[in-house]
């Protein structure tokens, strides 16, 4: 899509906006699914191996979108998915092994990160400061200063940047959060937020072996310590370490406490403190805790986050979710669902009982749709760089208050720890190597 084109179609939005005249907009704009050809979106994916190309086959089933470009350290992922991009769409990708090369092609219009979580940062600026809009997967950064610059950069170049945290896109998130936010269950209390995930149970110590053929490992480390290639630390499992990031409190956390915010209308708590570590499977080569419990004040409520890897019995009996505690009953929301239960008294129910209300499991999808809608329209996504924002700083005081062992104070003014030490340390962005941390 050209820049002309972007022009034509903010204006277009704007001017609609303005006048009220929205509903006189042609299709392209006011509905995304009918996409004119010369709106179409070219996008290049950097990091192919797991939720990178989910995001991208959610964005292909689109109308007007193409892929132009893939990008991978690793060859053999990348070659993979070159031939199934290749089979599916009858064209094939450019390939680069450098993401830096891939931003400087000028016919790419938004880029999919899709790389392990210390890589976040660099390549979404890079991509605003090349003109590209960003499809970034959550957690938003490794640690909070990363996470301050790329909300600069984002406003700085006027980029879209939708964060994969993709239940912002849900109609059963959103119509339980309406719900909750309605007032029908009272004054709210509490919320609890959780993954119990049955997977994890076995993660032996490894040796280090040499680097995999066909594996960029020192591009792969980044801006990440120098360390010898370990299999623990690669595809998939490098999540469990902290040079890259944060264990299940980033991964799930940045999903379940981003639902708790939106239904709180919060941003920052006033207090953290947390307590856990590696209980279940302490022999487990991961650094990251199997068990941990955090808790959020914000003056008028606390919010909870629980983790457990290894176990599937969580909360309601539910492997991850939500729990919005109100004086007249509770509202629990998971992936599948949402549902009511009423408090009680003396035999009888304080509000109406209703059946549970089920999503449509299309909640990635919708989140694609609107990142495309907003790079045509211009408009503000679904889930913005500024709320990615909110919920990784949440994720990282969580992993912070563990790490430090400090009840962590948080000024929202100042954007900062208080009285921090090591726990201020924890926040900043660490980068070795050649590599340095982005300046906006």
């Amino acid at each position: 899509m050209t820049s002309s084109r972007r022009k034509f179609l903010r204006q277009s939005t704007q001017l609609a906006t303005g006048l009220g005249l929205t509903t006189a907009l042609p299709d392209l704009v006011a509905d995304s699914s009918k996409t004119a050809p010369t709106d179409e979106v070219v996008v290049g994916l950097i990091g192919c191996n797991s939720m990178g190309w989910s995001d991208l086959n959610s964005m292909l089933k689109h109308p007007g979108v193409r892929c132009l470009a893939l990008c991978d350290v690793d060859s053999n992922v990348l070659n993979k998915r070159a031939a199934e991009l290749e089979k599916m769409s009858g064209k094939k990708p450019v390939l680069y092994s450098d993401f830096r090369k891939l931003l400087e092609n000028k016919d790419i219009d938004a880029v999919i990160i899709g790389t392990p979580d210390h890589w976040h940062c660099l390549m979404t600026v890079y991509a605003c400061q090349a003109g590209k809009d960003v499809y970034v997967e959550k957690p938003l950064a490794n640690s909070i200063e990363e996470c301050n610059l790329m909300v600069e950069a984002a406003r700085k170049h006027n980029r879209i940047v939708q964060v994969g945290q993709w239940q912002r896109s849900g109609a059963h998130w959103n119509a339980a959060l309406d719900f909750v936010r309605s007032g029908k269950i009272g004054r709210i209390r509490s919320v609890k937020t959780w993954a119990f995930m049955p997977y994890g149970k076995t993660f032996p110590v490894k040796p280090d072996e040499p680097v995999p053929a066909g594996v960029d490992y020192a591009m792969w480390l980044g801006p990440a310590p120098k360390r010898p290639f370990n299999p623990n630390r690669f595809h998939g499992s490098f999540r469990y370490f902290w040079d890259y990031a944060g264990g299940l409190m980033t991964d799930w956390g940045a999903h379940m406490i981003d639902m708790a915010l939106a239904g709180m209308n919060v941003t920052a708590p006033k207090t953290v403190v947390a307590l856990g570590g590696k209980y279940g499977f302490p022999d487990h080569a991961g650094e990251t805790p199997d068990t941990m419990q955090v808790v959020y004040d914000y003056g008028n409520f606390t919010l909870l986050w629980e983790q457990s890897l290894g176990t599937g019995r969580g909360p309601f009996d539910r492997e991850h979710g939500v729990a919005f505690i109100g004086n007249l009953g509770t509202v629990v929301i998971d992936r599948s669902k949402w549902e009511l239960f009423p408090e009680a008294d003396a035999g009888n129910y304080l509000i109406p009982a209703m059946p549970p209300k089920y999503g449509n499991g299309k909640d990635l999808d919708s989140h694609t749709l609107n990142f495309l809608s907003c790079v045509r329209s211009r408009q503000k996504p679904n889930c913005p760089v500024e709320i990615g924002r909110d919920v990784a700083l949440h994720a990282h005081l969580g992993n912070i208050a563990y790490r430090s062992g400090q009840k962590i104070v948080w000024d929202a003014e100042k954007n900062q720890i208080l009285d921090s030490g090591q726990a201020g340390e924890l926040a900043k962005a660490h980068y070795h190597g050649n590599w340095t941390l982005p300046k906006v």
